[in-house]
């Protein structure tokens, strides 16, 4: 078990905790919506997704973002995942991203799907 994300306390006021599959979709969430040089020990963690929001949006911008992201994950997680497709909406002030990938170890396909309002 791991530790979930956010942190939160669970029903039995212990800290709450997630099973593989759910620990990896966190850690998938978090290379996503972490903008470069949030965190201190690491500069240049994250995807820089976010910022994407504000630019036109096109069918180049969600092509080029979901490389961007597929690029992010396989840099921050080879060991976790395999992506198999990134796909990128932006409509209005709201980001989607769907990521398919492999969970290593597994090869269990899985989806994880992420929105943002900005």
């Amino acid at each position: 078990m791991h530790i979930a994300f956010p942190f939160r306390i669970d029903g039995h006021g212990r800290t709450a905790a997630a099973d593989d599959a759910e620990h990896v979709r966190e850690l998938i969430e978090q290379v996503l919506f972490t903008a470069p040089g949030e965190r201190v020990n690491r500069p240049d963690f994250g995807s820089g997704i976010l910022r994407l929001v504000f630019e036109p949006a096109d069918g180049e911008l969600a092509t080029a973002t979901g490389l961007l992201v597929q690029a992010a994950l396989q840099r921050w997680l080879p060991e976790t995942v395999e992506v198999q497709s990134v796909d990128v909406a932006v409509r209005d002030a709201t980001l989607s991203v769907v990521v398919r990938y492999l969970l290593r170890g597994t090869a269990q396909p899985l989806t994880a799907a992420f929105t943002r309002v900005m």
